[in-house]
């Protein structure tokens, strides 16, 4: 078996680290809004070339923070693209706001830009690109497009962390921009997590409000917030594996070019790194237009595999629109998307394999 994902062998190599940093917050007993968050804060916030990181309890909740602390609310509306995980556009209708979802680039999966214009109302306030897989939206013409029509831009940067576009890491490009430390990412808690990052000095302070009942200091609340505080277990943890992100990327992009490599000629659609970006592979998600024969192939032959994601987003039932027609690409990319096993403990001889099977896959399947 090559499995999809094995965090076991991540947690077996950093055991003694991770077991000291848990004693440090456990002699400290401060387990909340303490001195690892603190600290993990300023690391990223440094990482994505923010003045502020605020540490919240998930990705989602990141998202729906951040769009409240942009001023996102009754009647806005929120451009988002109409192929991601669902969390973009439900935290939208959690901030009050409507979803407006955009077509998405055929190759990349992001947000469309030259497709926004034709999206947006007198009521849009926010544009919502969404750094799927590990590759950078094409944030320099999305904030061009805001910029000149004074919206905000927020990035859902969930799955690209330390991804660049031109010499600017992604995360630094909007008002503010998201993480999610969901234990699967490629800075993964071993529970869950989240933080906004952003240079405007108002959202960083609003967030850091809402993540706390509305709190400004000594019972003083002032708004409608509520508990959303990053433990400081986590944010330990968390330094521990930030300190290896960088290799761990490189390690990722080395099986991703060992995968292009191999794959070649196949009848495949592989991932793309368009010029100026460097994508950090998240994910090796490749399309093929018999994704789920292909699958089936492959987990007869021992490789473990993942659809990220089965539907377009307005394709899912709390939305339920009607909407081939208008988002093509997100709909056919739900179709056909699959993604290969991308994990940096994969040893060489697993890729080697994994590449070998689909191999003997797609000729099956002719």
């Amino acid at each position: 078996m090559i499995p999809f994902l094995d965090l076991t062998r991540q947690h077996a190599a950093l055991k003694g680290e991770l077991m000291a940093a848990a004693e440090r917050v456990l002699d400290a007993s401060q387990f909340v809004l303490g001195g690892e968050g603190r600290a993990l804060e300023a690391e990223l916030a440094q990482l994505c070339g923010a003045r502020h990181a605020v540490g919240v309890g998930s990705g989602t909740d990141a998202l729906r923070l951040a769009l409240t602390g942009l001023g996102v609310g009754r009647g806005d509306e929120v451009l988002t693209p109409a192929f991601s995980f669902v969390a973009s556009a439900t935290t939208i209708l959690m901030a009050g706001a409507t979803p407006v979802f955009v077509d998405v680039q055929p190759d990349t999966l992001t947000i469309d830009p030259e497709a926004m214009a034709r999206a947006l109302t007198p009521r849009t306030k926010v544009v919502m690109p969404v750094h799927l897989y590990g590759h950078p939206a094409a944030v320099d013409r999305i904030a061009a497009f805001a910029q000149a029509r004074g919206l905000a831009v927020l990035e859902d940067n969930a799955q690209a962390l330390g991804a660049t576009w031109g010499d600017r890491v992604v995360g630094g490009w909007g008002d503010a921009a998201c993480l999610s430390f969901y234990p699967t990412k490629n800075l993964g808690a071993c529970g869950d997590g989240g933080m906004v990052v952003t240079t405007r000095d108002d959202v960083a302070e609003r967030v850091r409000r809402l993540r706390h009942h509305g709190d400004t200091g000594r019972y003083q609340h002032v708004e409608l917030g509520y508990c959303s505080r990053l433990d400081e277990v986590q944010a330990a943890w968390l330094r521990v594996k930030l300190r290896r992100l960088g290799e761990w990327t490189e390690r990722r992009r080395h099986i991703a070019a060992r995968y292009l490599a191999g794959l070649a000629g196949l009848p495949l659609r592989l991932p793309v790194e368009r010029p100026g970006a460097r994508h950090v592979y998240h994910l090796f998600t490749v399309r093929h237009p018999q994704r789920d024969a292909l699958a089936k192939r492959l987990a007869d032959a021992g490789v473990g595999t993942a659809v990220h994601y089965p539907r377009a987003v307005p394709d899912q039932p709390l939305f339920a629109a009607d909407g081939e027609r208008r988002w093509p690409e997100a709909y056919r990319a739900a179709r056909e998307v699959l993604s290969l096993p991308c994990f940096p403990e994969m040893t060489d001889a697993e890729v080697d394999g994994v590449i070998d099977a689909v191999r003997r896959a797609c000729e099956d399947l002719g």
